[in-house]
């Protein structure tokens, strides 16, 4: 029998293949997922809008949980990669998960968590990845430090995965040699954050 309380949990990025199987994951477990994406959520939300990111929350309310499931980089050759490239990788993957750590601090209650998403580039770089790794590596960074600051009791973990198996398909000739893993893996990794104790931690789903 599940004992676990229910909790309030505002996942965003529902939509896409990781956000779905982790909104499946949490709810399956029984709590209450509120979701937010640019299109098709309970809520929208454009995460690299720190104003989108405010309204979300006022709208939203309280939560026990924000769990993150989006996040975008430019996959160029370091010969091309313009200035730009990286300020939006930064944007779209690193800053936009910081704001939203720096939102919800001060609005969610003492006992809240946060569970940011990164991935394998972080530590196993790809032709055409520098921007992905240097963006993980920066959310990665964070976790560990937001950990510890945060107000009260709140908690902070980041999840990263390696390629789906469910995204071979697109993503295989890119992650030759690697070892795929089902998404459904790196959904529970979430709710072990969710669920648990545990703050500052990196969980590797690989």
């Amino acid at each position: 029998m599940n004992t676990v309380n229910h909790l309030r949990v505002l996942l965003i990025g529902a939509n896409g293949t990781l956000g779905r199987a982790v909104r499946t994951a949490l709810r399956e477990r029984g709590h209450e997922v509120v979701t937010a994406s640019r299109t098709g959520a309970d809520v929208h939300v454009d995460i690299t809008d720190q104003d989108s990111v405010r309204a979300m929350y006022d709208a939203v309310g309280s939560v026990d949980a924000v769990a993150c499931a989006a996040g975008s980089v430019p996959w160029r050759p370091l010969g091309e990669l313009t200035a730009q490239d990286v300020r939006a990788g930064l944007e779209g993957k690193a800053v936009s998960q910081i704001e939203l750590v720096r939102q919800g601090a001060p609005r969610l209650p003492a006992h809240a968590s946060y569970t940011l998403i990164t991935g394998i580039l972080a530590r196993e770089p790809l032709l055409t990845g520098s921007v992905a790794s240097l963006v993980n590596g920066a959310v990665e960074a964070f976790v560990r430090a937001a950990a510890i600051e945060l107000p009260g009791r709140q908690r902070i973990n980041a999840v990263s995965p390696t390629v789906f198996t469910e995204a071979m398909d697109a993503y295989g000739d890119t992650f030759a040699g690697f070892d795929p893993v089902p998404v459904a893996r790196a959904a529970n990794a979430y709710v072990r954050s969710v669920e648990g104790h545990r703050t500052g931690e990196v969980f590797r789903v690989e």
